[in-house]
C-alpha cells in the first residue's frame, strides 16, 4: 500500500494513504536507503510503501521510498557536511520574506532561490507585513519587486492585518503541493492558519532584543487545504547554505546569468575578472543587476574548490 509522509520528527512519521487514513509509521530496520546522505532519509512529501506493523495495530512500517520528483534541502543545523530535506515532491515553493520586524536580507533570498533552481522547484517570493512598512522599506520593496520580476520570479505582496493580496496568493495554492519557507517571525504559520483556520498552528512574536523571529514550528508538516492542495509548513530558517554546488556551476542557478554564460570567451569562466566575460559586461551595461552580481560573488566566496 502507498502513502504520503505528512510529518517527520526524525524517529517516527505520520503517513496518510490515498483514501485519507492516517497512521504512525516507522522505518523497516533492513530497508535500504542507498545513496541518501541527508540527516532525514525520509522527508515530508515522500511517497512510500507501507505494510501493517506486526508489533502494533495502530502503526505501519515503511518498506520503500519512491523516487522523488524533486526536493528542497538546506545545510543540516547539526552537521554542516550533511543536508536536511525540508520537503519533497513539490509543485512550487513560497519564500516568505519581510523587510521589517524581522528583516530578510537579499543574500538569504538569493541563496534560497539558488537552491530552488538547483532542485528544480518553481519559487515565488512573498513579501509579508507590507502594512507596517515605512518609506524606506516601501522604496526597497519596489526595487526588489522590479529586480526579481525582471529575472522571471513571481513576487506577491501581502498583509495578514489588512488581508491585501491574500486572495491571489490563496489561488496559487489550489490543487498544488507547496512548501512554505522563510525566517522565523515572517508569518508562515499565521498564513497557514488564515487559509485553513482549523489547523491552529502556533505563531510567535519577533524577539525585541534581536529583531529575529522565535521558532514556533519544530518539524516540517504537510497540511491538506480545504479548497484543494497541500502546504508544507517548515521550521524557521536562520541561514540557508548552498548545497553541493561547485564554483563552476553556481552561475547556472542565476537565471539572468544562465542565459549568457555561453557567450563568455572561456568555458571555465567564473565571471570575476576573466577577459571576454559576458556576465561582467552585462553588469556594466545594466543588463544584470549589480545587487545580484554582488550576491553571486559573495556566495562564490563561500564555496570551496573541492571536487563534487
Amino acid at each position: 500500500m502507498q502513502a504520503i509522509v505528512y510529518k517527520s520528527t526524525g524517529s517516527w512519521y505520520l503517513v496518510k494513504t490515498h483514501d485519507g487514513k492516517s497512521f504512525n509509521a516507522r522505518i523497516k530496520g533492513s530497508m535500504k536507503l542507498g545513496g541518501i546522505t541527508s540527516t532525514n532519509p525520509i522527508a515530508v512529501g515522500d511517497l512510500v510503501e507501507i505494510i501493517p506493523d506486526t508489533e502494533s495495530e495502530q502503526s505501519v512500517v515503511i518498506t520503500e521510498i519512491k523516487e522523488r520528483d524533486n526536493y528542497i534541502a538546506r545545510v543540516s543545523p547539526h552537521n554542516k557536511n550533511q543536508h536536511h530535506i525540508v520537503g519533497a515532491n513539490l509543485d512550487q515553493t513560497l519564500l516568505f520574506a519581510t523587510l521589517r520586524n524581522p528583516k530578510t536580507s537579499s543574500g538569504f533570498i538569493d541563496r534560497f532561490l539558488i537552491s530552488a533552481e538547483a532542485f528544480h522547484v518553481p519559487a515565488i517570493l512573498v513579501f509579508n507585513k507590507i502594512d507596517i512598512y515605512r518609506k524606506k522599506e516601501i522604496d526597497l520593496l519596489e526595487i526588489y519587486t522590479d529586480l526579481y520580476n525582471k529575472i522571471g520570479y513571481k513576487v506577491m505582496l501581502i498583509s495578514m492585518e489588512t488581508e491585501q493580496g491574500l486572495r491571489d496568493l490563496k489561488y496559487l495554492l489550489k490543487d498544488k503541493t507547496t512548501l512554505i519557507s522563510g525566517h522565523s517571525g515572517v508569518g508562515k504559520s499565521t498564513f497557514v492558519n488564515t487559509v485553513h483556520p482549523e489547523v491552529s498552528l502556533k505563531t510567535g512574536e519577533v524577539s525585541g532584543w534581536s529583531g529575529k523571529g522565535m521558532h514556533t514550528t519544530t518539524f516540517s508538516e504537510m497540511i491538506d487545504l480545504p479548497f484543494g492542495g497541500k502546504v508544507i509548513d517548515t521550521p524557521g530558517i536562520r541561514e540557508f547554505g548552498v548545497l553541493d554546488i561547485s564554483r563552476q556551476e553556481l552561475s547556472h542557478y542565476f537565471p539572468e546569468m544562465r542565459a549568457r554564460i555561453h557567450d563568455c570567451k572561456f568555458n571555465n569562466c567564473l565571471h570575476l575578472d576573466e577577459p571576454g566575460c559576458a556576465i561582467t559586461e552585462a553588469v556594466i551595461n545594466g543588463e544584470i543587476a549589480e545587487e545580484r552580481y554582488i550576491s553571486y560573488c559573495k556566495i562564490l566566496d563561500t564555496i570551496s574548490d573541492k571536487n563534487y
